[in-house]
């Protein structure tokens, strides 16, 4: 059975592919900035910020209602319960505080310049 070889064409054409697919939403189209108007799930994931709580308005480290098993113990909120926090709260909107916070972190947006930015969690509203 004969071997084809690929022109450098397609090569070109699927490596050009990829960096378009690993560029997407670097633009201006890029994510959305994170304002008070905006709204989230519970456990909703913002890279470089964390989790989002919908019923703290904020976000955090670790998923909400997450169970360490050493502990024995859920986390929500900023804080650790021997029961998972219960609420009908599914979606919100972050405080200013929380916004402001979130924005600052976040690393899935291309920011220009040599600074960079320290991150953080436990965004409480």
């Amino acid at each position: 059975m004969k071997r084809r070889k690929r022109s450098k064409r397609v090569q070109l054409m699927l490596i050009g592919g990829l960096s378009a697919g690993a560029l997407t939403g670097c633009g201006p189209n890029g994510p959305p900035a994170v304002t008070t108007d905006a709204v989230y799930t519970n456990n909703y994931h913002l890279a470089g910020v964390g989790y989002y709580h919908a019923p703290f308005c904020g976000w955090y480290e670790l998923p909400y209602n997450h169970y360490n098993p050493q502990k024995k113990e859920y986390y929500y909120g900023g804080q650790w319960g021997s029961v998972p926090y219960e609420s009908i709260t599914n979606i919100s909107s972050p405080s200013v505080q929380a916004a402001a916070h979130a924005e600052a972190a976040r690393t899935d947006i291309v920011r220009g310049g040599f600074g960079g930015s320290s991150g953080g969690y436990g965004f409480y509203g």
